[in-house]
Parts: C-alpha cells; structure tokens; sequence
C-alpha cells in the first residue's frame, strides 16, 4: 500500500534552514508528482511545492509564500522527495505533509511539525 513518511521537522531560529525528508513507497515513484503542503493551528491546509514526475521533467512551483526561499526536489533512485526550507519566518510555523495521488486516491503522510522561534 502507499505511504509517505515525513521527517526533519523540528525547532529552529527565525532565519535559520531545515530540510524535510518523505520517503514513499507503495507505488510507482517516479511517474508521480509530489507535494508538500502545510497547516497551521487554526488555518487550512496550504500547497507549498510541487515537483513533476520523472517523466514530466521534474518541474517545480511554489507558493508564493514560500518563492525563492524553499526549494522541492526528489531522489528517483531512493524513492525520496526533499523541501530545503531556508530564511525560515515565524509564519512558516506548522505541520509539513507530504502527498501524492496514485489509482485517483491522494495520500498523505503523517506530517512533521516545524517551528520557527526563538
């Protein structure tokens, strides 16, 4: 079956980086496109990135919010999807999922919680 596992989440100084790790399996990794998306307390889930497939290029986007300060990329070879999260903002605070749609369902990981403080 198809899961997603988040990891690297944590604290860390308004300014400062993180990388997000998602490991999947379940599925045929590389003919999917991944996303992260995010949720804060009280607010909806929010689309961050979105990386193509393989045979699609590989192509990116993001939020606007997020443009020029985090970078989404995948390990076809290990089954990986990485967010590099740099300049990081109090407003970044929240829980980071993972997702991908396989067989016209989406799936989700378990999320991991970042929080930009001092």
């Amino acid at each position: 079956q198809v899961q997603l596992v988040e990891s690297g989440g944590g604290l860390v100084q308004p300014g400062g980086s993180l990388r997000l790790s998602c490991a999947a399996s379940g599925f045929t990794f590389s003919s999917a496109a991944m996303r992260w998306y995010r949720q804060a307390p009280g607010k909806e889930r929010e689309l961050v990135a979105e990386i193509s497939s393989r045979t699609s290029g590989g192509l990116t986007s993001y939020s606007n919010s997020v443009k020029g300060r985090f970078t989404i990329s995948r390990d076809n070879a290990k089954n990986m999807v990485y967010l590099q999260m740099n300049s990081l903002k109090a407003e970044d605070t929240a829980a980071y999922y993972c997702n991908t749609q396989s067989s016209g369902r989406f799936y989700w990981g378990q999320g991991t919680q970042v929080t930009v403080s001092f």
